[in-house]
Order: C-alpha cells, then sequence, then structure tokens
C-alpha cells in the first residue's frame, strides 16, 4: 500500500476514532503512517436503547418510540478511549487528534449551552427530553404531512431527497416535538445531532456537519426550508430552521476545534489536539474502505444498511436518502439509501421466533444462534424453503421511504422449518439492496463496485446471497472498525497529517477486493426468486394494498383505548443484548459485536 504521508511524517504518531453506534461506542487507536489498528475498547451503553420504558420512571412508551441517554456518550469518552490507549500500548501523548462518527438522525434538545434538556430535573420524566434515536419512527405523521405538502408547493429541495423525508429525520421529529410537547419544544434553544453534541463536549464549541445538517437537516445550496413552508405545517413551526437549528456549519476532515481540558480529564489525551467535525457511521466509513471514487456504493451492515456512494453527477434518484455535495468528500455528490432494518430483524426473530430447542443445540456446538441456523439451511437450494419476505420490520427507508410498512413472510406451510424462515429473512434483505442498487442504476448513477463494511460482513453465507442476488462481486473493507478507522482518518486530516480525506484514506483505508463473486445457477434462482419479491414490494408498499398502515392505525388505536397501561411491558431480550452493565473489553484482536446480532 503506497504511503501519501507528507514527507519526514514521523511513523509513531497516532490518531483515535470513536464510532457510536446504536448499542455501544467504540474506541481505536490508528497508526497516523499506515492505518495499523493498534487497540480498541467498547462500552455498552448504560441504558441502551429504551424503546419499551422510560428508564427514569419506569413509564410506557408509545410504539415506534426509541429513545437514548446522553450521558451513556460521554461515558464512552471516559472509558472506552483510555481503555483503546492502555491496550494499544502508546503513550498519549503521541496522540495527535480524535474523530468520531455516530447514527443517524440521533438528535436531541439542548439549551444555550448545550445541556440535554433530559438532563435537567423537571423534565427528567418527559420522553421528548431525550434522545431520540435514528430508528425513533414514531415521527411517520409529521413526515408524510412535510411530504404531501412540500410535493403541492413544488418545493425544489425534495427532489435532492428521492421525492419523500423520512420520519427519522431532523424535521420531522422537530415537528413531533412541537405538536405533542411544546413546552419542551419552546425551553430548547438548539434541536441538535448528536454527532455534534459530542464534538461540543470534545471542544465546547458548537459546530453543525456537513454531512447531518445536508441529509438529515434538510440543507440545500445553503438554504434550509423557508420560514413560509414551516408556518404552513403549523404556524407555531415557522421559526424551527433559523430558531432552533441553523448554525456554523463544517466541513468534513477539518477541525472543530481542539480537545478541551475537560474533555482531555475524561479520556486522558492531550489538550489542544485536534478534533474532527463530527460525521455519521456510514459516509465515514467511505474513505476506510478505499471507496471514495464514483460507483464504488459501500453498504454499512450492522443493525440496519446505510448504502452510501459518490457520483460526479447530479441526480434524482427515487428514495434515496439524499444527495449532497461534498457529503462523503469535497469535490464529488454524495448520495445516501439505506434499510432500516437487517441486523434488528434477525436478532428480532431468533428472539422471538425460534425455538428454544435451537438455543439449546447451538450452545452444544458452541456456537452462535445465528451461525446454528445459517448450517441448517445453507446447502438449501436456492427457492427450496418455498418462501419469501419483505424487510420491513423496521419500515422501509428506501426507495419507499415510508415507516409504516412491516414484515411479511409467504409460502409457510405446516412443514415450515424455523431455519428457513431464517433464511428467507435474510434473503429479504438482499433483495431490498438490490431494489436499491437497480434503482440508482435507471437513474444514471450506476453501481460499479459493491463493498461491504460493519460486523454482518462476518457471515460468509450472507455475504454469498448478497453477491449472488446483486450479481456483483462483493469486495469487503479489510478491518473490523471501518466506521472507527474513518473517524480515525478525519482525525488525520483535521490535525494536518494528510492534505485531505482522499489521500488519508489512500494511506490508511484498507479493502479486500471481490472476496466473493456470484454463482450463475443460484443468481438464475434469485432472479425468480426477486421477481416475486418485487410483486409483492409493489402491492404492499406502492397502493396496491393499504393493510400495513391500517394495522398500524388499529394498534395505535388499540392502545390508546387502554391508556397508560397500554403495552404489556418490554418484550423480553437475550441476555446480555440490550444490558444495563457498564463494561469495558480491550484487545488488540477484539472482535467487535454487531449491533444486536452476534454472529
Amino acid at each position: 500500500m503506497t504511503n501519501t504521508e507528507p514527507a519526514g511524517a514521523s511513523p509513531d504518531r497516532y490518531v483515535i476514532g470513536v464510532d457510536y453506534g446504536t448499542l455501544s461506542g467504540r474506541a481505536v487507536v490508528v497508526r497516523v503512517s499506515d492505518g495499523a489498528e493498534l487497540g480498541s475498547a467498547v462500552l455498552d451503553y448504560p441504558h441502551a436503547v429504551m424503546d419499551a420504558t422510560l428508564a427514569s420512571t419506569g413509564a410506557t412508551l408509545p410504539p415506534d418510540w426509541a429513545l437514548q441517554v446522553p450521558a451513556d456518550y460521554v461515558e464512552v469518552l471516559r472509558t472506552a478511549v483510555p481503555a483503546a490507549v492502555t491496550a494499544a500500548g502508546i503513550d498519549p501523548a503521541q496522540v495527535i487528534g480524535i474523530g468520531t462518527d455516530f447514527t443517524a438522525c440521533t438528535v436531541l434538545p439542548l439549551t444555550a449551552d448545550g445541556i440535554p434538556l433530559s438532563e435537567l430535573a423537571e423534565f427528567a420524566d418527559r420522553p421528548h427530553a431525550y434522545v431520540k434515536l435514528w430508528k425513533h419512527h414514531a415521527a411517520q405523521p409529521q413526515a408524510d404531512r412535510i411530504n404531501t405538502l412540500a410535493a403541492e408547493r413544488g418545493e425544489s429541495w425534495l427532489p435532492r431527497y428521492g421525492g419523500l423525508i423520512s420520519s427519522e429525520w431532523e424535521f420531522a421529529k422537530g415537528l413531533q416535538l412541537l405538536e405533542e410537547d411544546p413546552e419542551i419544544y419552546d425551553r430548547m434553544d438548539h434541536w441538535v445531532e448528536a454527532a455534534d453534541w459530542i464534538i461540543w463536549q470534545l471542544t465546547g464549541r458548537y459546530v453543525r456537519n456537513a454531512c447531518t445538517a445536508g441529509y438529515k437537516g434538510i440543507l440545500q445550496d445553503g438554504q434550509y426550508p423557508s420560514r413560509d413552508f414551516l408556518a404552513a405545517l403549523n404556524p407555531e413551526f415557522a421559526g424551527f430552521a433559523d430558531d432552533k437549528v441553523a448554525h456554523e456549519i463544517g466541513r468534513l476532515g477539518d477541525a472543530a476545534g481542539t480537545l478541551s481540558a475537560q474533555a482531555a480529564a475524561w479520556t486522558g489525551l492531550p489538550e489542544g489536539i485536534a478534533v474532527a467535525v463530527g460525521n455519521v457511521d456510514a459516509h465515514v466509513t467511505a474513505p476506510a474502505a478505499q471507496a471514495v471514487e464514483p460507483g464504488q456504493m459501500v453498504a454499512i451492515m450492522g443493525t440496519s444498511t446505510c448504502h452510501v456512494m459518490n457520483g460526479d453527477i447530479l441526480t434524482e434518484v427515487p428514495g434515496m436518502c439524499g444527495v449532497v455535495d461534498g457529503g462523503i468528500v469535497s469535490g464529488l455528490y454524495g448520495y445516501e439509501a439505506g434499510q432500516s432494518g437487517v441486523g434488528d430483524i434477525f436478532a428480532w426473530y431468533v428472539e422471538n421466533q425460534v425455538p428454544g430447542a435451537y438455543t439449546e443445540a447451538a450452545l452444544a456446538a458452541g456456537v452462535s444462534i445465528h451461525q446454528y441456523l445459517t448450517s441448517l439451511i445453507e446447502d438449501q437450494p436456492v427457492g427450496g424453503h418455498g418462501l419469501v419476505a419483505l424487510d420491513w420490520q423496521s419500515g422501509n427507508r428506501s426507495v419507499l421511504v415510508d415507516h409504516e410498512l412491516s414484515g411479511v413472510v409467504l409460502g409457510t406451510t405446516l412443514s415450515t422449518r424455523p431455519e428457513e424462515v431464517y433464511r428467507a429473512l435474510l434473503e429479504a434483505t438482499a433483495f431490498g439492496t438490490r431494489t436499491i442498487v437497480e434503482t440508482f442504476a435507471a437513474s444514471g448513477v450506476p453501481v460499479n463496485e459493491f463493498i461491504v463494511a460493519g460486523g454482518l460482513l462476518k457471515n460468509a453465507f450472507l455475504m454469498q446471497v448478497y453477491s449472488d442476488v446483486l450479481r456483483l462481486p462483493i469486495s469487503t473493507i479489510a478491518s473490523e472498525q471501518g466506521p472507527a478507522l474513518g473517524s480515525a482518518i478525519h482525525a488525520a486530516v483535521a490535525a494536518g497529517a494528510y492534505p485531505d480525506v482522499r489521500a488519508a484514506g489512500s494511506a490508511m483505508g484498507k479493502l479486500d477486493r471481490a472476496v466473493y463473486t456470484p454463482n450463475e445457477a443460484s443468481a438464475a434462482a434469485y432472479d425468480r426468486l426477486y421477481a416475486e419479491y418485487r410483486e409483492l414490494h409493489d402491492y404492499f408498499g406502492r397502493g396496491g394494498n393499504d393493510v400495513m398502515h391500517r394495522l398500524r392505525a388499529l394498534r395505535r388505536d388499540a392502545l390508546a383505548g387502554r391508556g397508560s397501561d397500554a403495552a404489556s411491558g418490554p418484550v423480553p431480550r437475550a441476555p446480555g443484548r440490550h444490558s444495563a452493565e457498564t463494561a469495558v473489553v480491550s484487545s488488540d484482536t477484539e472482535t467487535p459485536a454487531v449491533e444486536g446480532v452476534a454472529l
């Protein structure tokens, strides 16, 4: 690998990358000269994801909510960062920068000086005061209104998001906050991505990053949606962009500031080192996978999958999550799409649908339940289970952009085995990705190379399914810490070790090309099965049958009719999945847990 670091640079300088995932935060120590990963540590968030009850009171949360506690993010800095440095065996004085990435849109209300409203005593019992995680989908009614009004008015920004904005994003969640808890809305001074809040904690400065602002904050051509448009949604919402959202924008790879004395004490790192502008876990991974050229699509596969790709033209792709100038690297248009449930679907299935005898057999064999189910089904011929599934248990992010949709498994008989349903779910996520890839190609931005990062790439069978379904070779990032490595690359640029993200990625990124290639016989069989998937996809997702929306409405009405005792309590989870224990594990060769899935 060619080292493009400037001549005379010392090989013993290091940067820290911190990846904030759905269930945990991970810190990695990386050598600047060649991207070698020398030590890592992970912290499971003490409060995990609050999707059933509010931790502070035990109160039941409504359907489709997903909250977090911001103090958990700071705890990652206090524990995982120094543990990673210890594991690496380096002198902290040799660290020249730190970079971070976050799930998105993960957003929270703050006071003028950056205090989360959930940390104020008077609001500790108010769900809307907490972090709304990316998979908080309860703002779908607000997203629907935004989309309808924007289409009616011909808003110029709407096509940049494939014609639909998501309930996961800043404006839909902000409108929900206003309409369901106006006191919290009025009290907040800033509506901030967690990606930017953690940088505020590290530097003492609030800088919005160009990535989340463009993709999740509807910032296009330097403008947010107009006051007039926002007032038409709700008169009290007119000033949302100007008063709650708008702020200084930081370019990706730039320094947002330097490490404050307080943050230096938390992390054990030198005060004054560079802190990179915040970023998103998917987008920051592209240079770590040496995938920043047009046509290289990177799929970061974990609890969900985010698909990112650079292009040298600006075009509209139906149902994409957005296209942003410089949204991944400067000088190119960054495109994003995604699936809101992938690893989460597999985890849901094994935790709730697989008989206990299977778990016992997996334990006896010394493998995970996911590995055991895969071993039972991997040799079955394509279509041998007689099933087809829709991967919408967490709604559809792309290309339908509708989180009121839900999952389907079609074709079950009295002889259907649990492992066959599991395989159908694996295949469904591959079909969802193929739908995205084909939509991009039809819009003039073809995918020439498909690259996978994230924990799910460890499942070789799943990767082969994707290669067969997509009819594309699958390249894989040669790092188990893709987002954290990407954050470290941005930290190196922010510290001045490289001139730009492309150069840093060339020196520090890692990629294994064409690890999986399509099997023609399997690919042909999957073409037939995919045709059935698309039939169901369009029937349930494009208005052929609105039953999924009606069922969601029935569920909401039923729960609302039962009042505060509506929910039957939290769904039991597999031991350790959402553990409330605070534990740090450090190792140079640590294999990270997939977000919600251990394959």
